[in-house]
């Protein structure tokens, strides 16, 4: 047969809609890496009737018919087709099979078994750069290797090895020697060329602070206030500044700068995380409440309420837990109120759970005292460790009560 008859043929075979269900199942199989002069025979799903028929027109000799048998066997559903007799029927040679494939389907072969050599490979290199990076951090090394990783984040996987093992390199020369401590963010620059490169919300920041953790033989904190004194204590010093509980009517009785400030008064006060870790205050109220709204500090200072308050601005972050276990450790009695919804409600039972807060303003009675559609704010689905009869109350109201309404400000200020 010449080449432009073949072609001829070809095209003809791959392009019988009739055939097309036959031209994916050995698309499919020589994408599993079967040679074509070893592909005998296919099994085909759903292969049309018109398929089975113009497939037997070819194979079917007489001697075939007289015998009632057929070439191409069909079982429910599942056609099985003799590939090398039907090629030959054509003059075709087996190594066609990829042009016929490729041109019925409309997309080239791809060798999954060559690709998942590679990606083998790959990996097994990956793994070797990561244990060789982590040196410092065997712990670390084997949890990253065995976290798995897809070949699209090979790359990425391969950097944040190399910029752990820099960082940790840098943590440990520190605390061999000593030296002045570095931010956080001064790290990631120098070691990652990114100040935000690990910021403790990230997959990078957690598993810096993991191998911090090995590197010191100690456990993991889950508190984010505790995870930072660890780092402080490897000489890497994480936000200290951005962020403020905002304190009112709070007295101090030490000695400290801290201290000073909050005896000076004089209205809200902001104490940073560097506050409350460097300059800890010997805080003096018997009773403190906590909120979640800085507008209920103002809703305080606006009614000339002498009480002691503190905001910690909604989720508790690690200047909130800082603050909160100071408080507990100077033996202050504390109280928290929230938004009556699912975030709020989530705050209060982690506050009460970590620190035994006495909960206010966040019961059954407040909401139904707060009126018909409290807010225009829909209501959402309740924690699970909401109590019956506050969310029975609360689905009655069918919306969310904020601080900011007169019912929640009458409990807290009375």
């Amino acid at each position: 047969m010449t080449e432009s008859a073949a072609a001829e043929t070809i095209r003809a075979l791959a392009t019988d809609t009739d055939l097309l269900a036959l031209w994916q199942a050995v698309h499919e199989r020589l994408c599993a890496g079967i040679e074509p002069a070893r592909l005998a025979t296919v099994t085909v799903a759903d292969l049309p009737a018109g398929g089975i028929a113009v497939l037997r027109s070819w194979l079917d000799t007489s001697t075939r018919r007289r015998r009632g048998g057929s070439a191409v066997s069909v079982a429910g559903v599942r056609t099985r087709v003799p590939l090398r007799e039907l090629l030959i029927h054509h003059g075709l040679a087996p190594e066609r099979l990829t042009e016929i494939a490729e041109l019925a389907v409309g997309k080239p072969l791809e060798n999954r078994a060559r690709a998942r050599e590679v990606g083998t490979a790959a990996r097994e290199k990956l793994w070797a750069e990561v244990a060789s990076e982590l040196t410092a951090v065997p712990l670390l090394a084997r949890r990253i290797s065995a976290n798995g990783v897809s070949e699209s984040d090979i790359g990425a996987i391969a950097l944040q090895a190399h910029q752990l093992g820099s960082a940790l390199t840098t943590i440990k020369r520190w605390c061999e020697e000593g030296g002045p401590p570095v931010t956080l963010a001064k790290l990631a620059h120098d070691c990652a060329r990114d100040p935000h490169a690990f910021d403790l919300d990230t997959l990078t920041g957690r598993r810096l602070a993991e191998g911090i953790a090995e590197l010191l033989g100690e456990p993991l904190p889950a508190r984010p206030d505790l995870v930072r004194a660890l780092l402080a204590r490897a000489g890497v010093l994480a936000d200290r500044l951005s962020s403020a509980v905002v304190v009112l009517n709070v007295e101090a009785s030490g000695s400290g700068a801290v201290d000073q400030r909050l005896r000076l008064g004089g209205g809200p006060m902001p104490l940073t995380l560097y506050d409350l870790t460097v300059h800890p205050p010997t805080l003096r109220a018997s009773s403190l409440l906590v909120v979640e709204n800085p507008s209920v500090l103002e809703a305080a200072m606006a009614a000339g309420f002498s009480g002691s308050l503190a905001c910690t601005s909604g989720h508790l972050r690690a200047v909130d837990h800082a603050f909160l276990q100071r408080a507990v450790d100077c033996g202050v009695q504390l109280s928290y109120a929230g938004d009556l919804d699912r975030d709020g409600l989530i705050i209060a039972h982690q506050v009460r759970d970590l620190y035994g807060v006495r909960i206010v303003g966040m019961n059954s009675e407040v909401v139904r005292r707060s009126g018909i559609r409290p807010s225009a704010v829909p209501l959402g689905v309740l924690p699970e460790t909401t109590s019956a009869d506050l969310a029975t109350a609360l689905s009655e109201a069918g919306a969310v009560v904020f601080q900011e309404n007169d019912a929640v400000l009458n409990v807290l200020f009375s």
